[in-house]
């Protein structure tokens, strides 16, 4: 099946919206590689996400995020997971929608903060607001949406969606097109 994947396969989103699990599977029954591009920086870096945010700041991270987009770019046959922020830069978001088929997965707010609230990992820097964690996860969303519609060819609710279900539906659209 994978040589229906000539093009890279790009999940954006809001964070907890399902990407990387979704990227590793997807992959998997593909038989494609992936890349996804925080885990990318992590390994460049030589840190966590967490830590380059507390010691560099958002700009710095910002900046190897779009170096890591534009490397990206350069693959093909890729499954490609992205950080929930990437789509804030508008080079970004042309960058991704020209080297693949971008797949906004989306998520309510109520999803997103049981999500985050049952990961092992919950280190989330940019939820680290006044407004509380519900209160900061729908003041992003409401900031970011614009821009991952936008970027997105076609935009998939997980809100009430297995993975199973979601890599059958990306699956699914690519063999109609």
């Amino acid at each position: 099946m994978s040589e229906i994947f000539k093009v890279n396969v790009i999940l954006i989103g809001f964070m907890a919206s399902g990407k990387s699990v979704v990227a590793k599977r997807l992959a998997q029954r593909l038989k494609m590689p992936i890349a996804d591009v925080d885990v990318l920086i992590e390994n460049e870096q030589g840190m966590k996400i967490k830590d380059i945010f507390k010691i560099y700041g958002e700009p710095y991270f910002r900046k190897l995020e779009k170096e890591m987009a534009n490397k990206i770019s350069r693959i093909k046959g890729v499954v490609v997971s992205t950080g929930g922020g990437i789509v804030l830069n508008a080079e970004n978001r042309r960058i991704l929608r020209k080297c693949g088929i971008v797949f906004y997965l989306k998520a309510s707010p109520d999803v997103i903060l049981k999500r985050i609230k049952s990961a092992k990992n919950n280190e989330r820097p940019l939820l680290k607001g006044k407004m509380g964690l519900k209160g900061e996860i729908k003041k992003l969303l409401k900031m970011r949406a614009p821009y991952y519609n936008a970027c997105a060819h076609y935009v998939i609710d997980t809100s009430e969606m297995t993975i199973e279900e979601v890599v059958k539906k990306i699956i699914s659209i690519f063999r109609n097109l």
